[in-house]
């Protein structure tokens, strides 16, 4: 006898025959016809149990229908069975099998513990067991193991089940989809064209770079409908319609997974990657490269946060609208963020930029100071911004130099274009090749006399016609040398030639900052006062493309130093404030990449 029997029962056996003040407990794990008649058969049974133990009287009826029964939690009837054991209402729960109980090897042993400590015993009929019996506990752990290992079981043919459901293009869900009306009948959507006419003007109006907000504005003004009816409209709703794949004529499997088998606990799934198409037999709504564009964009405007802890997760990111912060990144490897640094006596603001790592998380210092190992930090200084144009500014005096006669020979191309005078000449390469291959002509002609192979007359006739050759091509390559350019433009293209001579001008105050945006790729700032600046001349990269300058193979194509009056000169130039002290200033170390 234990110990639980002894405090409840004394010193005597316990007496499966004294009177019992007992539950019944059923489960089915759906809500289908058989298995609701299942149930009721349970009950039957149950009832039939009575005739036998005429010492029972039963209290009550637990039972949950539709629901798993690997995990206690989500059984509400079960859930208050227990809380009505510690309220001591009965003794004795009475339920046909161990799988019915629970298919969780913790959760029976544990709930049938906990049962015991209150004096109450469970009885799994069909298996015989009795937790207050001395081999209850051992005969009912094999038998829990043996509950939870079908369950397992079960829950892979389920998901065998569903891949072949996905090969087939099965719709899941109630098909409320706005756009759509579902047909049961052959399993399949249907077009409702006012619905869709409001979906084709979601993706059409994200495409043209309206956000999510703009386009709830949009179909708000117009009195658009959403799928109940309502002129109701949220960016929640925008985005789920944005991510469907379904207007493309697609079905979109694995979006949300079970965690385990035992807790079944539904996830939403946010790798992207691993969701799994499959085309349906409906007709789309939008063409699947609108689709596709949209989701270009969306994901575009999508970035990924680093917590504290190291954690990574998604967030939505706005297309910077300043130019050095979609062109900075820290050595840390985070971007950066523009404050306002203080402003002049004449309102004037003055920005500088700050690394997002630093911004976030405490400094370096008091990390190191407090042996916090894991802390991420960054100890990066925060950047004037006058300090990088005057940088940008000297590396492309030195890459780029005067372009002015680039300029007038474009314009002056385009004037040419325009008034129909471009013609297509041929190129001088053919002509000087045919040039080389008759000299060479000539030498052999030269051996053959040598050798008496030609007769002198013979001879002197090839070596005429050579020459005769050689110099009517003289004269066409002649023909194609051009004539001295004018160094002026009419005046029609003199606006032309003003606008291009002031966005490529690097010589003057400042840079355009089209130049910057289109040349430039990244900067990263090595050390407090070292930058490397990456040139693109290639097409021009997003910012997720762009990466730190920490680890380079490569050679810098130029290196130079700013130092102290080079900086004064520039501050002059620009009319900047004068209280600029050389004590203050440290020399700038500038290397340039392409």
């Amino acid at each position: 006898m234990n110990i639980t029997q002894r405090m409840y029962f004394g010193q005597f056996p316990l007496d499966k025959d004294r009177d019992r003040r007992i539950v019944f407990y059923g489960r089915v794990s759906t809500q289908h016809e058989a298995q609701v008649d299942a149930l009721g058969n349970q009950m039957q049974w149950y009832d039939d149990q009575l005739r036998y133990h005429p010492n029972w009287q039963v209290i009550n009826r637990y039972i949950d229908e539709g629901i798993t029964g690997t995990s206690a939690k989500k059984r509400p009837a079960f859930m208050q069975m227990i809380s009505d054991a510690k309220r001591g209402k009965f003794d004795l729960i009475v339920t046909r099998e161990v799988c019915r109980f629970a298919r969780n090897t913790v959760d029976t042993l544990q709930l049938t513990r906990e049962l015991r400590n209150f004096g109450v015993e469970v009885f799994f009929v069909s298996d015989n067991i009795w937790t207050m019996d001395g081999d209850g506990e051992l005969r009912l752990s094999i038998m829990a193991t043996m509950a939870q290992e079908e369950s397992r079981k079960i829950s892979e043919r389920v998901l065998a089940g569903q891949k072949i459901s996905r090969q087939n293009g099965v719709l899941y869900g109630s098909g409320n989809i706005i756009g759509y009306d579902r047909d049961k009948v052959n399993r399949t959507y249907v077009i409702n064209e006012e619905q869709a006419a409001t979906i084709r003007m979601v993706f059409t109006l994200y495409s043209q770079g309206y956000g999510e907000k703009a386009i709830v504005n949009e179909l708000s003004r117009l009195g658009r409908k959403d799928g109940h009816g309502n002129v109701s409209w949220s960016c929640t709703k925008i985005s789920r319609i944005l991510r469907n794949a379904t207007y493309m004529g697609y079905i979109c499997y694995n979006k949300s997974k079970v965690n385990n088998y035992l807790e079944k606990k539904r996830i939403n799934n946010l790798d992207e990657a691993s969701f799994v198409y499959v085309k349906g037999n409906f007709e789309p709504i939008v063409s699947e490269n609108l689709w596709h564009e949209c989701e270009r964009i969306r994901k575009s405007r999508i970035s990924s946060l680093r917590l504290p802890d190291g954690e990574t997760r998604r967030k939505g990111a706005r297309t910077t609208k300043n130019l050095w912060v979609s062109k900075l990144r820290c050595r840390c490897g985070s971007s950066y963020r523009i404050f306002n640094w203080r402003k002049l006596k004449d309102g004037t603001p003055v920005f500088g930029y700050q690394c997002n790592m630093r911004t976030v998380n405490p400094t370096r210092s008091f990390v190191l100071e407090h042996n916090m190992t894991q802390q991420l930090s960054c100890d990066a200084i925060s950047i004037p911004e006058w300090k990088l144009e005057l940088m940008a500014k000297k590396i492309f005096e030195k890459v780029w130099g005067n372009q002015n006669k680039a300029i007038l020979r474009a314009c002056k191309m385009i004037e040419s274009c325009q008034n129909g005078k471009a013609t297509a000449r041929m190129s001088a390469a053919p002509i000087q090749s045919k040039i080389e291959k008759i000299k060479k002509r000539k030498l052999n002609y030269a051996a053959m006399r040598a050798d008496g192979e030609l007769p002198r007359e013979e001879y002197q006739a090839l070596c005429k016609q050579a020459d005769d050759e050689i110099a009517r091509l003289e004269q066409e390559l002649k023909a194609l040398s051009p004539a001295p350019e004018p160094q002026t433009v009419s005046s029609d293209m003199k606006a032309i030639y003003d606008f291009l001579s002031q966005k490529v001008d690097v010589h003057g105050a400042c840079l355009a900052p089209e130049l910057i945006e289109q040349f430039v790729e990244v900067v990263t700032p090595i050390a407090d006062y070292s930058y490397r600046w990456k040139l693109n001349t290639g097409c021009k990269k997003s910012k997720e493309e762009r990466t730190d300058l920490m680890a380079v193979s490569e050679k810098p194509i130029l290196t130079f130093t700013i130092d102290f009056e080079t900086a004064k000169r520039y501050r002059e130039a620009n009319k900047m404030p004068h209280q600029f002290r050389r004590a203050a200033w440290t020399d700038l170390t500038v290397e340039v990449y392409l």
